[in-house]
């Protein structure tokens, strides 16, 4: 797929420019100074990233086969098309072109987020089903899984093994969502204020020196106000906040926060040693504690 580039916005530095570099030690001791176990020593942060060697279900091709016959003959009749994009299935109502062509998108991210940050795919084969506008979208969602989204552009739903898009809104919230189901399977602890600042980062996205490359985008101006009034919540706050408390509490905020200290990790080259460094730390931790479960 070829990527289109722009420039990216300067403003979006005088955010984070007093973080500098020690960010990337200073974040993941906040999270992990919130979330000790006592008794069990912190592991120190190497100057190296690890290769992060994991291993998850591999499914054959007679696996999705099985899967897409299924969905077609649950959709028969009623004109959407299939095609597999691993570890996905795309189901789409647009036409066969548009579909196909949206399914690239699709590919395109798995290979980008794989390449630099995931080593397993979802446990689960995952429909993305890509509904061609909003009445489609809004119809289907209740009638294929009885949901009444509260965003109009698309979610992931871990109980129904789905993507579930509004793509006449463009491609942004498809990578976004995609990100959740690869955090999910690879960095089940990552807390959420990563988890949807990674997702947020790329949900207006190109390529940069042939990596997945996350742009400023329309969550900045919102940010900029909330600094200027006073209420963005300080990083400590920040990565200390449960789920609830990050999705209930100033959510759009909290999102953008979320973002732009990525994008600023990004920016400075330091995005992709963070999180793997990150999820060393915390993988070390849970080895260590395995044993004590039984208590």
């Amino acid at each position: 797929m070829k990527m289109k580039f722009q420039t990216p916005d300067r403003r979006a530095f005088a955010i984070f420019a007093p973080l500098a570099l020690p960010v990337l030690v200073l974040v993941p001791a906040l999270y992990f100074g919130a979330h000790r176990t006592p008794g069990v020593e912190q592991p120190a942060l190497t100057p190296a990233a690890s290769a992060m060697k994991v291993t998850g279900a591999t499914f054959t091709d007679q696996d999705f086969a099985r899967h897409v016959e299924q969905l077609k003959k649950k959709m028969r009749g009623r004109g959407f098309t299939v095609v597999v994009q691993r570890p996905f299935v795309v189901v789409g109502d647009g036409t066969p072109a548009a579909v196909r062509t949206q399914s690239e998108t699709v590919r395109w991210a798995v290979d980008k987020l794989k390449q630099d940050f995931f080593t397993k795919d979802p446990a689960a084969i995952l429909d993305v089903w890509l509904f061609k506008d909003e009445a489609s979208y809004r119809r289907n969602a209740r009638l294929l899984f009885n949901d009444d989204p509260d965003t109009p552009y698309g979610y992931y739903s871990p109980a129904h093994k789905a993507l579930v898009m509004n793509i006449s809104t463009g491609g942004g919230t498809l990578v976004h969502e995609i990100v959740h189901p690869f955090v999910e399977a690879n960095f089940p602890e990552a807390p959420p204020w990563l988890n949807e600042g990674l997702g947020s980062l790329y949900e207006q996205s190109g390529e940069r020196d042939g990596h997945i490359y996350g742009y400023t985008n329309w969550r900045l101006p919102g940010l900029q106000e909330a600094i200027k009034d006073g209420s963005v919540p300080p990083f400590k706050a920040l990565t200390e906040m449960d789920a609830n408390a990050f999705y209930n509490e100033d959510k759009g905020t909290n999102y953008g926060q979320a973002r732009y200290l990525l994008y600023y990790l990004q920016e400075h080259d330091l995005l992709v040693r963070f999180y793997k460094e990150f999820y060393d730390r915390r993988k070390m931790i849970r080895a260590a504690t395995r044993p004590y479960k039984r208590f």
